[in-house]
């Protein structure tokens, strides 16, 4: 079966709780109490995505992110009491595209949920008018004449959630791909943290550091040297832009 999100958290009564408010929501969801559990549920389910506890009876959350990331590109959630930045860090550096500590309200997971899905839901459909386009012998697909105009040959691909960086295809998880896309979508002009944090995590308040960490992630997949970033530029203070034109 398919499901849109697979909690895996060994809290029984709190992983029951929030599947049945999720799924009261129309949000189909599953859970699993275990690390193996959750392997299992992947040999004969899938779902869109992965809400995940660090601390599970029989692994870590942390070593069950490493071992779905060989294989799936899915946004992973971290649900966890560790409070500490360092976990927060090592959850984001692995694969993980958000961390919500517990206690958690479950209307805001529940929104940060929505918002996920409804950006899978706009890769996929992107990623269906590109197609239609190409067949129809239109454009390439996801350009348009502005994008052509660009010395940097830059192109995101919303169907496989990857960038095409001077011919080479470069893989992104989840939230990299949705905060390089919205840089793309103002490249050249500054976007400040305040308008990253609300387009890419949503609605809600993230630390510096969570930027910090997937920005750091980008440049290790763009740029020929991250620590002198070409493509990605810093603005101290401000936030950051995408620079696909050269200086004239």
């Amino acid at each position: 079966m398919h499901y849109n999100c697979l909690i895996v958290d060994d809290e029984v009564e709190l992983a029951e709780t929030t599947a049945e408010y999720f799924n009261m929501f129309e949000v189909s969801t599953q859970y699993v109490t275990c690390a193996e559990a959750c392997f299992d549920f992947f040999r004969d389910n899938t779902a869109d995505l992965i809400l995940l506890d660090i601390n599970l009876g029989d692994g870590s959350g942390f070593d069950v992110c490493k071992r779905l990331r060989e294989d799936m590109q899915l946004p992973i959630l971290f649900i966890s009491a560790r409070q500490s930045d360092d976990d927060v860090l090592i959850a984001l550096s692995i694969g993980g595209d958000d961390y919500v500590k517990k206690p958690y309200s479950l209307s805001v997971l529940l929104a940060k949920v929505k918002v996920n899905l409804k950006r899978l839901e706009q890769s996929k459909n992107l990623d269906h008018t590109a197609d239609s386009a190409a067949r129809a012998g239109g454009a390439s697909a996801g350009t348009d004449a502005a994008d052509e105009a660009m010395d940097v040959d830059l192109m995101l691909d919303p169907g496989t959630m990857s960038a095409i960086l001077d011919g080479r295809r470069i893989e992104l998880k989840a939230k990299e791909y949705a905060l390089l896309s919205c840089l793309y979508s103002h490249h050249d002009t500054i976007v400040k943290k305040e308008v990253l944090f609300d387009e890419v995590w949503g609605d809600v308040f993230f630390s510096d550091s969570t930027l910090n960490v997937h920005i750091r992630k980008l440049r290790e997949k763009l740029e020929t040297d991250p620590n002198e970033p070409s493509l990605i530029r810093t603005v101290w203070g401000t936030g950051y832009y995408l620079k696909l034109r050269t200086d004239s």
